[in-house]
């Protein structure tokens, strides 16, 4: 599957970003995701994710940087647990604070283990994350094992947006891969359809982007093109 990430403070406008939203589901998407590490929240969110429901026909899931991160106008919510963080507030305790409201807002909640790998972007430097080193896929093996032994239904690596070393390893992908038995969605620095082909290849399940869209005007083929290398890969695989 491909899923791509809207964040509505890298689009010029609201309705810069439901279009983006519309043409990156008329491309393939299979998920549109709103969110974002920074400032992704309040009437902003509200507004931005409204517009973007009113435009596609697949489902909205919450990105969410932090607890304010959460609109009723989603259809669920990556319910997140940074795994790697040196700070249990991005372990358990934001999750505790915000468990009420999305059950008040009756956002399906999509339990996920979210690892950081270097160079881990913003989201490293907001989720004060022990980033996994980028040689030592092992680790980052564990901590995906761990994170479905303790529930997670979804498995996220994430380098981090733009990330300037590429994307996760391929070595790596392939020893989470092989550790869980949960979807893995790799995250971060994928911007071609070869690198989500070999992803996917290495045993990824589901790639995200967002950067790869952000700045460009071609995005219904942008999305394209990496759909078909996502899928056309997997059904190798199936």
């Amino acid at each position: 599957m491909l899923f791509v990430l809207i964040d509505p403070c890298d689009h010029p406008s609201k309705a810069k970003a439901a279009e983006a939203a519309y043409l990156a589901c008329e491309g393939g998407a299979d998920i549109i995701l709103v969110g974002g590490s920074i400032g992704a929240q309040g009437a902003l969110l509200d507004e931005t994710t409204k517009m973007i429901k009113e435009r596609v026909n697949v489902p909205i899931v919450l990105f969410p940087g932090n607890i304010a991160t959460i609109t009723p106008h989603a259809d669920a919510v990556y319910f997140m647990s940074l795994l790697n963080s040196r700070n249990p507030y991005w372990i358990t305790q934001a999750q505790t604070l915000a468990a009420p409201i999305v059950a008040q807002m009756k956002l399906e909640a999509l339990p996920v283990g979210y690892i950081v790998v270097e160079p881990g972007g913003t989201v490293g430097w907001v989720g004060d994350a022990n980033l996994v080193p980028r040689d030592k896929p092992q680790i980052a093996a564990s901590i995906a094992l761990a994170g479905e032994l303790m529930g997670s239904r979804y498995i996220i690596t994430d380098v981090g947006s733009a990330s300037k070393l590429g994307p996760v390893p391929l070595e790596m992908v392939s020893a989470v891969a092989k550790a869980i038995t949960v979807p893995y969605i790799i995250a971060g620095g994928i911007r071609t359809p070869k690198q989500a082909k070999d992803a996917i290849a290495a045993g990824g399940d589901i790639i995200q982007v967002g950067t790869a869209i952000e700045k460009e005007s071609n995005v219904k083929e942008i999305v394209s093109a990496l759909s078909q290398a996502v899928k056309g890969e997997g059904k190798k695989k199936a």
